[in-house]
């Protein structure tokens, strides 16, 4: 995907809207939509240069219009590796909201919990992850105009964006975790062995989205905040299988909190 398909598919988006925030919903969290107060509504595969999601939970579409009275462009389903898309792919939207203008990136996604306090349908803020895809979107020539060569990842959650999302949770009686995510490739879970080796890495939660996006949006100088729904807990000595239903319905039940969230520190 060329940098010059990338201004286009800007201008055309711009054309529709100038949102001043993006947000990417993950698998089972489309019930995030309901919050926003749409305008526009346009499936990706009407969009020049867009990919397209072939997974089941994802429903392929960008909702303009206004959450926490902020005007936003909501992607409601995201690319993955596993599907076959490269990195730079994945990370195609990121790089076009850049052009916009955009400056703040909302990311939510459905993870297994690899501490015991994580429980299925909880909410975990995500302050730092791990990469263990073996691959980076920024791999091949830089784009100088979007960020430097070697973008600095020392605190690529934004500490002021997180602070907020702290404040709004305790005033808000919201049972909040906090922890690091890693993003494998997938599409096939963990074993009980992988969640051992995570777990002494320093993760907590394991998913496999989000790393790439974050890295884009970094190097293009956005804010990023991040939160994942726990869909499973992931036990290396009591095992058990995380049915794709599963992770549906527990993101499902996380959604509500997230949006909330989200919609408190967007609001302001």
């Amino acid at each position: 995907m060329s940098r010059l398909q990338e201004q286009l598919t800007a201008d055309y988006l711009l054309s529709i809207a100038r949102p001043d925030t993006a947000v990417i919903l993950g698998t089972g969290l489309g019930v995030m939509e309901e919050a926003v107060t749409v305008e526009r509504m346009i499936h990706y595969a009407d969009i020049p240069g867009f990919p397209v999601s072939s997974v089941k939970s994802h429903a392929g579409r960008l909702l303009f219009g206004t959450l926490g009275g902020k005007r936003v462009v909501v992607m409601s389903g995201r690319f993955h590796l596993y599907e076959g898309y490269s990195p730079r792919e994945v990370t195609f939207p990121i790089r076009v909201f850049a052009y916009m203008g955009i400056r703040k990136l909302f990311i939510s996604n459905a993870a297994g919990g690899l501490r015991p306090d994580l429980t299925p349908g909880s909410a975990m803020l995500i302050t730092d992850h791990i990469n263990f895809t073996s691959q980076n979107p920024l791999t091949g020539p830089n784009i100088d105009e979007l960020g430097p060569r070697f973008p600095d990842m020392t605190r690529p959650y934004s500490p002021a964006l997180i602070a907020k999302a702290r404040l709004f949770a305790r005033e808000n009686g919201i049972d909040l975790g906090e922890g690091v995510y890693v993003q494998v490739p997938g599409p096939s879970m963990e074993t009980a062995a992988e969640t051992r080796m995570l777990r002494l890495m320093g993760a907590d939660a394991v998913g496999m989205s989000t790393v790439m996006e974050v890295i884009q949006a970094v190097h293009c100088g956005m804010e990023v905040l991040a939160i994942s729904a726990v869909t499973n807990s992931n036990d290396p000595d009591n095992y058990l299988p995380a049915p794709i239903e599963q992770v549906i319905a527990m993101a499902e039940k996380a959604g509500p909190v997230i949006t909330r969230i989200f919609e408190g520190v967007i609001k302001g």
